[in-house]
């Protein structure tokens, strides 16, 4: 379990707070819905360097990530527990990965293991992988 009461589905070190390589993060609002069906919404939460999944409206897990330039490099991801089974992993990065296709600036370099192994078994986004 994590600080924040979820399952890990991948941890990876990251780095020190400070370190100057990093991007910023582009323009956009705080919170960016990328995807909403019935119950589910995923967003860019730009501030805390994650997409977020919400399950009728709680928190239900994030994908860390880092930005630099030409790159965003998923870190970690987390699904609570209690929302296990429903899918939500596949669907928090899908969306991650639509949202940064549609932004067109950045190749995603996979740390997270979980978000790696869904990109193998996705070959449709294997453009987005850095080194593809």
């Amino acid at each position: 379990m994590s600080q924040h009461g979820m399952r890990t589905v991948c941890q990876v070190p990251q780095p020190h707070a400070g370190t100057t390589d990093e991007a910023p993060a582009p323009a956009r609002a705080k919170y960016r819905r990328v995807m909403t069906d019935d119950t589910a919404t995923v967003t860019n939460n730009p501030e805390r360097k994650r997409y977020e999944i919400r399950l009728d409206g709680e928190l239900a897990g994030f994908a860390d990530y880092i930005l630099s330039n030409d790159l965003i490099t998923f870190t970690h991801t987390e699904i609570d527990p209690a929302f296990e089974g429903k899918g939500l992993g596949s669907t928090l990065v899908r969306e991650a990965l639509d949202d940064v296709r549609a932004a067109g600036d950045r190749k995603v370099l996979p740390l997270c293991p979980f978000v790696k192994s869904w990109l193998q078994r996705h070959h449709d986004y294997a453009d987005l992988t850095y080194g593809a």
